[in-house]
């Protein structure tokens, strides 16, 4: 539960009547504004001079200087240089939510509000609450017109820092409707039911229709509620985008490393081998024309791709040694790992970007050569890593290794870094939705028993999806 600030609600409520009422004659601001506290409007049509029955009032001492604040309002920005739009709701405890297009929602812990001196600006400080970051929204009375939108004036201009994300720029208006719960005759006992934060549903989402998992060591298909098994033993699925291809890897000896990326057809059930040998981990591009996949050559995995419909003229993009490969970022780049940094690598063979896994990973999370990346098919920016703890959180369980394990986001751009799963699941094998806003992953129940589970990225809404493991999306 949130600190309820010293000021009492009662003082709140009035500091947004003195507010809203300060601005209700701005044609400008009533028509950004679809709610306008009631005592407001009755104050406005008070009479502008004292009835000659009234008996002049005793002169009262001077007052301090007052220290409201404006509240219930949202700032915001249009996208500036290399950083995304963004917003932040700052409701009677301050800043609440901070919103930027295509990631998830940054949950805010007010801490407090300063004005500064007698001139009309403030500055609201708040933390990250995920990450601790500080976040501070500093307002100044003026008008103020957001670089998008030249003719539009709001109330205020806006300047709020993330520690992380860094420096926004725009503006800020009275938005109360934002705010439905609250009004001008508050209920005592309901202060505690007010929200801090609006709720994350109002992102419409749909499960996925095509998927593939593994049970036990079958590759199963399921599309729409038929379930199909591909093979009897595989690992490594991956759904083409429209959902009727399946590539998965099939063990061809139990002791030795030979494999082979085989092909399943879910329309006609026939399956066919693709590419044999030292193979693993395969997955296809984004208009399915192409898979890119690991081969063991010159006693290091490389990266190498073939085209749909020639497997065999399979032909090497990067040489270096690599651990892993993640996915198709783009078109024309992939994600793929070694075990000190991730790279970004062209299908040409050029690696544009290198970043330390210890930059990605921070103290909490361990390097392995199991630990997976996902990229979000919205936003690239946005990867969903799952890898071990360093040191288990009390209370988390462990596997047979007796490692815990966990899912969480990280921003390439900002190096923000979000957990996901809570501390008391084994979470593994971390996967997107195409809408980009569902997080699907393995939770491990007991030595024998695992099951696929589903939340929204902002980590709410949690629910047991699907028996299995290592579930993929098709669409």
């Amino acid at each position: 539960m949130r600190t309820v600030p010293e000021f009492s609600r009662g003082f709140a409520i009035l500091a947004l009547a003195i507010t809203a009422g300060a601005y209700s004659g701005a044609n400008q601001i009533a028509a950004q504004t679809k709610s306008t506290p009631a005592s407001s409007q009755s104050q406005s049509k008070k009479p502008a001079t004292t009835p000659a029955t009234a008996q002049t009032p005793t002169p009262a001492p001077n007052s301090p200087v007052s220290t409201h604040f404006p509240i219930l309002l949202l700032a915001f920005g249009p996208p500036e240089g290399a950083q995304p739009a963004w917003s932040i709701r700052i409701g009677i405890k301050g800043p609440e939510r901070m919103d930027r297009p295509n990631y998830p929602p940054v949950t805010l812990e007010p801490v407090d509000v300063q004005r500064e001196g007698t001139n009309d600006e403030w500055t609201y400080r708040a933390k990250d609450s995920a990450t601790g970051a500080d976040v501070s929204v500093h307002l100044t009375r003026e008008n103020c017109s957001p670089a998008n939108e030249p003719a539009a004036k709001y109330t205020f201009r806006a300047i709020a820092q993330h520690a992380q994300i860094g420096t926004l720029n725009g503006c800020a208006r009275i938005a109360a409707e934002l705010f439905p719960k609250i009004n001008n005759q508050p209920d005592p006992d309901d202060e505690d039911k007010i929200p801090a934060v609006l709720p994350a549903d109002i992102i419409k989402f749909q499960s996925p229709t095509d998927i593939a998992y593994i049970s036990g060591t079958k590759v199963v298909v399921g599309l729409a509620k038929i379930r199909k098994v591909a093979a009897q033993d595989g690992s490594e699925p991956s759904l083409s985008h429209d959902g009727k291809k399946l590539l998965y890897t099939r063990p061809d000896t139990k002791t030795g490393p030979d494999r082979s990326i085989v092909l399943y057809d879910a329309t006609t059930g026939r399956s066919q081998d693709l590419v044999r040998g030292g193979v693993r981990e395969a997955f296809w591009s984004p208009d399915d024309s192409r898979v890119a996949y690991l081969n063991y050559q010159d006693q290091k995995w490389q990266l190498y791709i073939f085209t749909a419909g020639a497997p065999q003229q399979g032909t090497p993009v990067f040489t270096g040694s690599l651990t892993s490969l993640h996915g198709w970022i783009d078109a024309h780049t992939l994600l793929a790992s070694d075990m000190q940094n991730a790279y970004w690598i062209t299908d040409d063979g050029r690696a544009t970007q290198t970043t330390p896994l210890k930059e990605i990973y921070g103290n909490d999370f361990d390097i392995t050569g199991s630990d997976t990346f996902r990229i979000n098919p919205i936003n690239s920016d946005l990867l969903l890593i799952a890898a071990p703890y360093v040191k288990a959180p009390a209370g988390a369980p462990t596997d047979q290794m007796g490692l815990a394990a966990a899912i969480f986001l990280y921003e390439v751009k900002s190096k923000r870094r979000t957990l996901l799963s809570p501390s008391d699941q084994w979470a593994r094998h971390g996967e997107w939705s195409r809408d980009g806003v569902q997080v699907f992953y393995t939770r491990r129940l007991s030595a024998t028993s695992y099951f696929v589970y589903r939340q929204l990225w902002d980590g709410s809404e949690p629910k047991r999806y699907q028996e299995g493991a290592d579930l993929v999306v098709g669409k």
